[in-house]
């Protein structure tokens, strides 16, 4: 494993590759590595091989997909780059997030035939949200069908209008044979593309408009960042700009985080060591970052800390793996001062002190033993029992918390039984460590029924986190039919009294309350507020009151389904100095809450998804008529690069199981489709009755 030791932090780079699934993020990690001398030759991310290095896992390297977020470490001219490759299946979305929560910058890669996809979007805005700088790079564009500028064309409809060649392609489709650095108006040409380094020579003369054009485009972008600059240019035009000066103005512009650079090429090839120049001049180190914010947790007050290795330790725990041989590895981002192996942290978010066991650089799933992690850096830690995803990290003596990492929540459940009572315990086991590695899989025991229900993104994840079961924990399982995760809510108001009162003998029970019931903003939860004017109902007695309406509203009341966006308002009520407990009032809340939700027109939510299919022409009246008997609503269709039609449409999730494999048949096997969660909207009222009813009569 190579390593470079004193790089100093202005040379880190912690990137992340992401993508559309297939767009080739890991083949293009694959030939950063063997570019950067990591590895000896590039890894095939299909086939009966070894595999990529990044996609280790026994299911990534069947199914050809990168499904959990792998980290690596290479150096280039002077850099240290950590990468994390992210999987691009809308299943896995959450290994986007949490890593583009502690990344500085990322490397977008596209499809060269078919430029902007799906989830090119979804991984799009996830890095808008966390200000993540980043290049592009169109992938592909050496193969049939692959066409740089059309790319081009959809970044720019679908994503932003501020993304700029910084090359251009010399040749097109198979033909393409080097690049036009604009930068340095300079030609670079090649011959194969995996093997022979880039070749300096002149610009060709049927190229050298375009250049010229492209390059002012782009030099007129870059100026914008200074004001100085700017007035140069417009006094002395294009040629006055240095070269140097627009590197410097580029950079300012990229690390703004809503300026694009973009190149292209095959990931496997030589134009790999473009992108990783792109890598070290344009993308952010942690100083450039600056300074990171969180609270003290005891006074609340905003603080900060610099990225020096000599201020006090803060970092945040982003990734927990399980090691076959090490245990839970924690993966951490040191943002302050200097995690050693062997010293105690505090753990802010649970406020527990944690002893570091060992601490180990990750190359995938090889492991290299360090003493320590500085400012800037990326590893993992062994030895934390109670840290998981989300969680700061930080010195004992100057505490800090971090922003977290927020998820979405799962849509998707399936009921899962062990074969056999040997499998029982092991089930238990396997499902709490998966669990605690994956934060969009849920997994709790079904009161009424009492089976284990698992709650995730899709049936893709819920089907590997079987199969990870059965391989790596030795656990036979059966599944259930995919269940909706649907929910309750209100759309009126009502204002209802619980009363418990119980007399047998000796001490009674007694509480008693009146509680309005509203409907909440969508998205804000459950909400108790406290109206009670004097004593009326005494201050201990109000928090029962809360935990019953909320323990009532989180096991449903017209289907068994959680109530959410609900407020509970406590206005009055009474109480017995003898009999009152907080166990009465309890019970007097719960009484309410399912009262009150009855009363205040209840209705059923259901996941509704964001569907994008994409097919040849001549099945588009078919696609558009099964997604219309799956209750679906189109809202675009577009006009793709080969006569392809994109179809946009929002549909229940309770109709699109299996949706795959219909599509596929309806198709001949030519379309393909992508969802993710849009939102939950009201069931209508007949599917609706027929919901509530199957209920009831389990």
């Amino acid at each position: 494993m190579a390593t470079q030791t004193n790089v100093p932090l202005k040379d880190y780079r912690n990137i992340g590759i992401i993508a559309h699934i297939d767009a080739g993020k890991t083949t293009t990690t694959e030939g950063i590595l063997y570019r950067t001398g990591i590895n000896h030759k590039i890894g095939e991310v299909r086939g009966d091989g070894d595999g990529a290095t990044t996609d280790w896992m026994a299911q990534e390297k069947e199914r050809g997909i990168t499904i959990t977020s792998a980290a690596v470490t290479c150096f280039w001219k002077g850099c240290k780059i950590n990468i994390i490759d992210t999987p691009g299946h809308i299943d896995f979305t959450a290994e986007v997030e949490r890593s583009l929560r502690v990344l500085d910058g990322a490397v977008v890669v596209f499809d060269g035939k078919m430029g902007v996809e799906a989830q090119t979007e979804t991984v799009w805005r996830q890095a808008n949200k966390y200000g993540v700088p980043r290049i592009c790079f169109i992938n592909k564009i050496n193969q049939t069908g692959g066409d740089f500028f059309k790319s081009l064309e959809t970044i720019h409809s679908r994503l932003s209008k501020h993304a700029l060649p910084v090359h251009l392609p010399i040749g097109f489709e198979k033909d393409i044979n080097g690049l036009v650095d604009l930068v340095e108006m300079k030609a670079y040409t090649y011959g194969d593309y995996t093997d022979k380094a880039l070749i300096e020579g002149e610009i060709p003369a049927d190229m050298l408009d375009k250049a010229k054009n492209a390059r002012s485009l782009l030099v007129e972008a870059a100026v914008e960042a200074e004001d100085e600059l700017m007035m140069k240019f417009l006094d002395e035009g294009e040629a006055s700009i240095s070269k140097d000066e627009l590197k410097s103005a580029l950079r300012k512009r990229v690390l703004a985080g809503d300026f694009y650079l973009v190149t292209g090429g095959d990931g496997r090839g030589v134009i790999v060591e473009k992108v990783l120049d792109l890598v070290s001049d344009y993308l952010p180190s942690p100083l450039d970052i600056g300074d990171t914010w969180g609270v003290n947790p005891k006074t609340g007050d905003e603080i900060s800390r610099k990225p020096d290795a000599s201020e006090a330790m803060a970092g945040i725990a982003f990734k927990i793996a399980t090691d076959p041989f090490v245990g839970k590895l924690i993966f951490v981002r040191v943002y302050s001062g200097t995690l050693k192996a062997g010293s105690y942290v505090l753990n802010t978010t649970t406020g527990e002190k944690e002893r570091v066991g060992r601490i180990v650089r990750m190359h995938a799933d090889k492991r290299e033993e360090i003493g320590e992690i500085a400012a800037g850096d990326i590893a993992a830690v062994v030895g934390l029992k109670s840290t998981f995803t989300g969680h700061t990290l930080c010195d004992v003596a100057n505490p800090i918390a971090l922003e977290s990492i927020t998820f979405p929540e799962p849509p998707v459940a399936i009921a899962v039984e062990p074969k056999s009572k040997a499998d029982q315990e092991k089930m238990g086991i396997a499902l709490g460590r998966l669990a605690e590695e994956d934060p969009t899989f849920r997994v709790h025991t079904d009161e009424e029924t009492g089976q284990t229900i698992m709650s995730g993104m899709g049936e893709l994840h819920l089907d590997i986190l079987i199969d990870r079961m059965k391989r790596e924990f030795n656990v036979e399982a059966n599944i259930g039919e995919p269940q909706v995760a649907f929910r309750e809510t209100i759309r009126g108001t009502a204002e209802v009294q619980g009363k418990h009162a119980k007399q047998s003998g000796g001490r009674g029970q007694y509480g008693d309350v009146w509680v309005r019931f509203e409907p909440n903003e969508p998205g804000k939860g459950f909400e108790f507020i406290d109206e009670i004017k004097g004593g009326v109902v005494p201050q201990e007695y109000r928090t029962p009151v809360q935990k019953g309406i909320s323990d009532t509203l989180d096991g449903g009341v017209i289907a068994g389904y959680p109530v959410v966006d609900v407020k509970a308002t406590l206005y009055d009520g009474s109480y017995h100095d003898v009999d009152s407990s907080e166990l009465a009032f309890n019970l007097a809340g719960s009484l309410a809450a399912r009262e009150g939700i009855k009363q205040a027109k209840p209705v059923l939510l259901e996941p509704v998804m964001r569907v994008e299919a994409t097919t040849p022409e001549e099945f588009m009246g078919d696609v558009i008529g099964d997604l219309n008997s799956r209750r679906g609503r189109i809202e675009s269709m577009e006009d793709l690069a080969g006569g392809a039609k994109l179809i946009k449409a929002i549909v229940p999730l309770a109709s699109m199981f299996g949706y795959t494999n219909d599509l596929r048949s309806m198709s001949q096997g030519r379309a393909a489709s992508t969802m993710e969660l849009a939102q939950y909207e009201e069931v209508p009222p007949n599917v609706a009755q027929e919901i509530i009813e199957k209920r009831s009569s389990k």
